[in-house]
Order: C-alpha cells, then structure tokens, then sequence
C-alpha cells in the first residue's frame, strides 16, 4: 500500500471539520439574539458561555489524562497551553463578544474570516510551511468573494464610530485566534487533540472568570438568571461540540485545511442572520457566496481525487 501523500484531505477530517465550522457559525446568531432580547452585556453573556463550558471540559481533560498512553506534559507544553487558551481564546472571544454589539452577524463572521490568512502566514514566515496549489486558488476564490461580500455590506450599513470600532476588534480577534489555530496544529500532535483542547479552554475559562471578578460583575450572574437558556446553547451547540471537531480536524488535515474548509462560516452565517435575524442578503454577498463554496468544493474534490489514487 502506498503512504498518503502529506498533502491528502482525509474524508472524515473534511467532515468534521465542516461541521465544526457550521456549529461554530451559530454563535454569532445566538449572541445578536440575545442581545435583541436581554439587557445582558457581552462580558456577561461571555462568562456565562464558559460557565456552562466548564464541565464539559472538566470531564475531558480528566478522561484524556486518565488514559493509559496518556504521557505527563512537559513545563514547557504546559506554558504553550496556558498562552494559547489566554491569547488566543478568550482574547478572541471578548473582543468578538463585544465587536458583535456594534455589527451585524454576517459582517461579523466576514470580517473574522481573515484569519485563515493569518494561519498560513504565520506557519509560512515562522515555522516554513509550504503553501501548496491547492491552497493558494482555494484562498484565491474564498478571499476574492469576501471581499466582494464586504465591500457590498459597506455600502448599505450606517458606518457611524461604533460600527468602525466593532470591525477592528472583529479584526483583532481573527488574530488572535489565528495564533491560537497555528499554536494548536503544533501541540495537538505531540499532547493529543481532546487533551489541548480541553486544558486550552480551561485556561480560557480561567481567564474570563478572573475578567469578570475583577471587573464586579460577578452580581450579574444572578441576575441573568432567566436568560441562562442562551448561555447554554452557547457553551453546547457553539463552544464545546465545535471546538473538540476542529481540534480533531487539524490533527487529521492540519491547520490549513482547518482555515480554508472553515470558510464554509460566512456562508453558514449569512443564511442563518436572514432567517433568524432578518438580516438583508445582497448582490454582493450572493457572488461572494458562490466563490467561497466554490473554494470549498475545490479542497473536497482534490481530497477525493488523492484518496482514490492511494486507495
């Protein structure tokens, strides 16, 4: 039997990749919905995210080191995980949290939608990652109907201060996740994908806790009480399920893929924001559409194409 070729797409990687990205979409629906519906702020909806994260989390890290082939992690693997979870999560999640207060939801999912840029350049300059073919025209076609989607939204939305304000900590947090991608396609092959993730999103869940203490909200918690239900479905259905799929993505495909077939969001997004939240659909954002799916469709057919010559 012939190896895989380093650049092979496994099937099921494309799968739960996929739906990683689609579960992930519907965060920015479920926290525009419940700031519609509730007086609740985003460092609040934030905590109360991870507050009902926790457990899940709890469980896995125990379950991974509990493993038989579970191995001790070093001092330094345990600095790169506290970094990560600190930097590149629960960084990124205020920022969105709070960009999502001053945009719309597919704006916000286009916008964040950089980071897979970032991914590649960052594996590309600090660590000398080849940008395969495949990668460059599927990159092509997903950022040529972004932007298109982009310039469309600018034309149409009241650009007032808050909303310049929104997009740049958007644009931050596709930074900062971005380290967090990268960090994570390093360490996962060397501690395991349920472990990183699991202890990552601890650290995280720490860092927002110590955020919200600090900041005197913690009075907040008991007040939101009724509104609960949407911190639920935000830890179930748009933290804990996607983050454990994409972390098993990148272990099967590696971080770029995970960028590029997670641009599979916007579009995700887009339907669910016009639907749920009544959001327009444009010209724009229609052609930017197709190309991103036709990005996506590109990476699908050539993993089937090297599957079947290896087979």
């Amino acid at each position: 039997m012939s190896k895989t070729p380093p650049h092979h797409l496994p099937v099921s990687g494309f799968i739960l990749t996929l739906l990683g990205a689609v579960l992930f979409s519907t965060k920015a629906i479920i926290v525009k919905v419940t700031f519609a519906k509730t007086s609740i702020d985003a460092l609040t909806l934030l905590a109360m995210r991870m507050l009902f994260s926790l457990p899940f989390y709890v469980a896995a890290a125990w379950i991974g080191s509990n493993k038989k082939e579970a191995t001790k992690f070093t001092k330094k693997q345990w600095l790169w995980i506290a970094l990560l979870g600190l930097f590149g999560y629960y960084l990124s999640s205020l920022f969105d949290f709070v960009g999502l207060q001053y945009v719309s939801a597919g704006l916000e999912r286009l916008i964040l939608f950089l980071y897979p840029s970032f991914v590649l350049l960052i594996n590309f300059f600090f660590f000398n990652q080849k940008i395969t073919g495949a990668q460059k025209l599927a990159l092509l076609l997903t950022y040529a109907g972004l932007m298109l989607a982009y310039i469309g939204e600018l034309r149409i939305v009241d650009a007032g201060k808050n909303f310049y304000y929104g997009s740049f900590l958007i644009f931050l947090c596709a930074i900062t996740y971005a380290s967090y991608i990268v960090g994570g396609g390093r360490l996962i092959e060397k501690v395991g994908a349920t472990r990183f993730t699991a202890y990552a999103m601890l650290f995280s869940t720490a860092g927002v806790f110590f955020h919200f203490a600090m900041a005197g909200h913690v009075y907040k918690i008991e007040q939101a009480a009724g509104f609960w239900g949407y911190g639920f479905s935000l830890a179930l259905f748009a933290t804990v399920a996607p983050t454990f799929l994409l972390s098993v993505g990148i272990k099967k495909i590696g971080a770029n893929n995970v960028a590029i077939i997670s641009s599979i969001g916007p579009v995700s997004t887009i339907v669910q924001a016009y639907f749920v939240l009544e959001e327009k659909i444009y010209t724009g954002q229609v052609i930017g559409t197709v190309l991103i799916i036709a990005g996506i469709l590109l990476l699908g057919w050539k993993s089937r194409k090297n599957l079947a010559q290896t087979s």
